[in-house]
């Protein structure tokens, strides 16, 4: 048996009792998480501040130059795509078949008529 010695040094650790969520696998939780929250130092050395400094600068030129980038990749394909709808435009135009009507009341006619209306084109 343990003498009088042992027993005041033992701690009696209450039996841990069920969960009120039922999850009883969970570990107990010893301490809280904003428990965990690092103190920073209050001061830090101006080399530190200058280095830390310099790599903002440098991420934030790179970010400018990345957004340069993107921005002229899409102008030059907007340039692109606008230039390829007006060849294309130009194309279909050269392509109509174009028939002249020489008389007036043939003209007349086809302004009448909604179909040949949008057939119809001054040149």
């Amino acid at each position: 048996m343990a003498t009088s010695a042992e027993e005041s040094t033992m701690v009696t650790v209450p039996p841990r009792g069920r969960p009120k969520s039922g999850r009883v696998w969970k570990p107990e939780q010893k301490s809280r998480h904003s428990g965990l929250i690092d103190v920073k130092p209050l001061k830090t050395s101006w080399k530190k501040k200058q280095e830390q400094r310099a790599e903002l600068k440098m991420v934030k030129q790179l970010d400018r130059e990345a957004k340069a980038a993107k921005s002229q990749m899409k102008e030059d394909k907007r340039k692109r795509e606008e230039e390829n709808k007006r060849r294309r435009e130009e194309n279909e135009k050269k392509s109509q078949v174009v028939q002249t009507i020489s008389r007036l009341a043939t003209l007349k006619r086809m302004k009448k008529n909604k179909k040949m209306y949008k057939k119809l084109q001054v040149r």
